[in-house]
Parts: structure tokens; sequence; C-alpha cells
């Protein structure tokens, strides 16, 4: 084998043990509290509210109609469908709402009907059971869309049969929050946030005859996907800290110290909120 052949192989040896140490060092890995978002850290340390305000849930439903691409898109749908879970979760984190159980209202229906059957007459402590907590806002809402190959697009070189490539893609799933009085009925809040799902793709690939009747060929690579879950979690969460610094410049609600509106926090949500409706075109009435 000549000198510059046997290089070339000394190089793609090189490169697959180079990739083969980049991947995990075991695939069983114990399980472990899902991972902040981007926007986790900015819910939970949000300005506190003059008090935590009661809010009802009943679901956040998948309205994109959208499916995985071939060979899943006859059994797994493009997003998740627990995203009702997620926003009780978000609510949560950020100390302004206190979620009462509405998704599975008749469950606990039941539990308190069965306590208050086993309830005898001549019982000297009898269970008395609080009576269940109204809320004052209901928020609702939905994934409103999943874009598919929103944008594309890659690069490759190739010299002597040698060459790297890089493909990535990327999805947009768009989800929209609602704050609804159940007094009056009237929507005081209603948001709608984006969020780029990005996968990547990188190939290094090596096709070469290294002699008259030898060939090399080597194949190596990694992908790497956001995963849907996760943002639609990220689009949630901006959606509530943007309904939060909204309400509280509206008054929908108050803050413990009116003077935390001021804060760079919830400053820098206002005005991406002000300089996006800012750059809207005008409409034939507005003009």
């Amino acid at each position: 084998m000549h000198i510059r052949s046997l290089s070339m192989v000394v190089c793609a040896v090189l490169v697959v043990s180079g990739c083969a140490t980049s991947r995990p060092a075991t695939t069983f890995n114990p399980a472990s509290l899902s991972p902040p978002t981007q926007i986790s850290r900015d819910l939970t340390n949000l300005p506190a509210p003059a008090g935590p305000i009661a809010v009802a849930v009943y679901g956040l439903r998948d309205q994109t109609g959208q499916y995985k691409p071939s060979p899943d898109s006859s059994f797994s749908t493009a997003v998740t469908q627990g995203a009702a879970s997620l926003l009780v979760t978000a609510l949560r984190d950020s100390r302004w709402f206190k979620p009462v159980e509405r998704e599975n209202l008749q469950d606990l229906l039941t539990e308190r009907k069965i306590i208050r059957a086993l309830e005898q007459p001549q019982d000297k402590a009898q269970v008395q059971l609080p009576a269940l907590r109204p809320a004052n806002l209901i928020i609702e809402g939905a994934i409103v869309a999943y874009e598919s190959n929103v944008r594309s697009g890659g690069i490759g070189v190739r010299y002597l049969g040698i060459g790297p490539s890089e493909l990535y893609r990327q999805d947009q799933v768009t989800v929209n929050l609602r704050a609804v009085d159940i007094r009056s009925g009237e929507i005081i809040q209603s948001i709608t946030t984006t969020k780029t799902v990005f996968s990547i793709q990188v190939d290094f690939g090596v096709f070469k005859y290294v002699s008259l009747k030898h060939l090399l060929e080597v194949e190596t690579g990694f992908s790497r996907n956001e995963p849907v879950q996760q943002c639609v979690r990220e689009a949630i969460e901006t959606a509530l800290v943007h309904m939060v610094a909204q309400g509280a410049r509206d008054g929908s609600w108050l803050l413990k110290n009116p003077d935390d509106l001021n804060k760079p926090l919830l400053q820098s949500y206002l005005k991406s909120y002000d300089d996006l409706t800012l750059s809207m075109p005008l409409t034939g009435s507005d003009k």
C-alpha cells in the first residue's frame, strides 16, 4: 500500500475513533428530573404577587392536526398530548397562580363521595371534608400550530472522495394561552408564542480506492434533535411570563411591590411585546 493511501486510512481511523469518543459512556442512565428550559429561570424569578390567584386548567389541546413523518405518521402525533400537565407545572413554578384540579375533576368527586359513603352515623369522629376551592380565572388555550420544514439546508465538501457534510432543519411550534375571568367571561389576557424546533445532522465520509483492487469506505456522523416536548414547555413558560407581565401592567392583577414593574425582568418582556406591536403594519383604519 502506498504511503499516501496509508495516511488516508490513518486519518479515517482517527475520525472514527474521535466520533466514537463523543458517544455517551453508557446508554442506560437513571431517571432524572426534566431539565429546565431557557425560560424556567425567568419564570421562577418573577416578582412576588400581591396574592396567589386560584386558576383552573381544563386542558391544553393539540389543535395542530399534525403527525410525525413516515414511518410514524399513522401512530404518533407531532406534539405532546400532555400539554395541560406542563401548563399546571409552569403555573405552580411561577408562584403567581394556584391551580385547582379540573382536568380529572370527576375522579376527585368520586373519592369524596366514597369518603362520605364510608362515614357511619354512630362514628364519633366523622371526617369533615372542606368545600372545594373555586377558581378566579380559567387558564386555557391550545397548541395551535406545528409547521415542518420552515427552513432547511446544509453544506458539504468532498475532495478525492473525502469530506464532511452538514444538514439542518427547523420546525416551528406555536402555543396560545388565555386568561378568562369566570365572573364575566371576559378574556383579560391572550398571548401567543412561537418556538423553533432545531435538528442538525453532521456526517463525514471516505470513499476512495487505496489501490487497484482495494476500496476504502468509511462513514460516521451524528444527529441532534431538539425534543418537541421541551420546545412546547418553553413556549408555554414564555407565554406565561408574558401574561404575568402584561397583566401587571394592565392592572389585571397586582404586584406585592408596585415598583417591581420597573425591574429589568418584566421590562424586557414588556419591551419585546411593545416592539413587536409597533412593528406590525398599520391597517387602513389606523393610517
